[in-house]
């Protein structure tokens, strides 16, 4: 599974893990990226999407509807 959100695009982030010496090795930050089925009522089916934690709360409050729309008009496919 790509580490990226449908909705609200958060990617990976990079950074350093810094030890007790302070020398620095790579690392990297994932998004918590979950996958969701939820109810389309308008087209009568279920839409699988893959979000974060966040964006999960954030389709609570707009409404699945209203979030298919976002990722739609970010040129998303579903």
């Amino acid at each position: 599974m790509s580490a990226h959100c449908q909705l609200t695009g958060a990617r990976p982030s990079f950074g350093n893990n810094i030890s007790h010496s302070h020398r620095r090795t790579s690392r990297r930050f994932d998004p918590n990226i979950q996958r969701k089925r939820y109810w389309l009522p308008s087209e009568g089916r279920y839409v699988r999407l893959t979000l974060a934690a966040r964006a999960i709360r954030t389709v609570d409050n707009i409404g699945i509807e209203a979030a298919v729309a976002r990722i739609r008009a970010r040129g998303g496919r579903i």
